[in-house]
């Protein structure tokens, strides 16, 4: 339930499909697992897991959805010893050179005979969309991930007019000039992580975690023209997080405090549980998103 990281994506055009309407979308594109031929299957499931029995999970307006992938787990070392032996055996018999076309069809029909052995491997990637603020927050660090789910979603919807979040001024000026004057803009306080790196190619980059970042040594980058390219951050005193200058957010973690909130809810019904959960959360991430785009200056205007 609780995000880990965002990579977030702000809508062209107000976004008008109810819960309904984007169940129904949805239906289509079902997950189902891997059948005996299958090298991958990947499709939408329930948002709230077990416990849940819709594909979206709504309140407020803010609807959760979730994709699940399946993979078949075929080391490429065991697909490369049997094709080795299976061209050498030929090679030997007829006493010639197979050509690269017999070899790269000879490797399709190891992997197709292969298949229905190997292992699987499941993994789960949640969106949650916010019509409120016009965005969508993908918990997922990996942009090729994200960028997954959300063509599935397209192709469910017909159209998804969405874009990368960036904003007006590149996050790592905001970011540089915070670290320079020792001074974050409420109600974020700065932690003791940093990364800063030279823009040039040639350049290189410095990490410091666990460290106070007024010391002298930090700041002597700053001097010689290092920008700061991620930064923890405490929103708060709910969520920490760190902060990177393409707009992703990792490392996302709601305080024990924050998340006791819902506490007086309990666990006997988990249904409830899970639904307090989310509109705690959601509520959260929409003051943290208001939050960062006034401090970081505006979101940069679509084209």
């Amino acid at each position: 339930m609780w995000f880990k990281n965002l990579t977030v994506y702000r809508f062209n055009k107000p976004f008008s499909v109810d819960t309904e309407a984007l169940e129904k979308s949805l239906e289509d594109f079902t997950f189902s697992p891997c059948s005996s031929q299958d090298i991958s299957k990947f499709g939408f499931s329930n948002a709230l897991g077990k416990q849940g029995q819709t594909l979206v999970h709504s309140a407020s307006e803010r609807h959760l959805i979730c994709a699940t992938k399946e993979e078949k787990i075929l080391p490429s070392q065991v697909i490369k010893e049997a094709l080795e032996e299976k061209v050498f055996q030929i090679e030997t018999e007829e006493d010639r050179k197979l050509a690269k076309k017999e070899k790269d069809a000879m490797k399709e029909e190891i992997v197709m005979t292969l298949l229905p052995r190997a292992f699987t491997r499941r993994s789960q990637i949640r969106a949650l969309i916010i019509p409120e603020i016009e965005m969508i927050l993908v918990d997922s660090s990996s942009a090729a991930k994200s960028e997954e789910l959300l063509a599935l979603l397209r192709k469910a919807l017909g159209s998804l007019p969405i874009i990368p979040l960036s904003f007006k001024t590149p996050i790592e000026t905001q970011l540089t000039e915070w670290l320079k004057e020792n001074s974050t803009p409420a109600p974020f306080i700065m932690q003791d992580e940093a990364e800063l790196k030279t823009d040039s190619d040639e350049g290189g980059i410095v990490r410091f975690k666990q460290q106070d970042l007024t010391e002298a040594e930090v700041l002597a980058h700053l001097e010689v023209g290092k920008q700061v390219h991620k930064l923890a951050l405490y929103f708060g005193q709910s969520i920490a997080f760190l902060l990177q200058s393409d707009a992703g957010i990792k490392r996302l973690k709601f305080s024990e405090e924050f998340r006791a909130g819902n506490d007086e809810v309990g666990t006997e019904d988990p249904m409830a549980r899970l639904d307090a959960d989310f509109a705690l959360m959601g509520s959260e991430l929409i003051a943290l998103m208001n939050s960062l785009v006034e401090v970081l200056g505006g979101v940069e205007d679509s084209i």
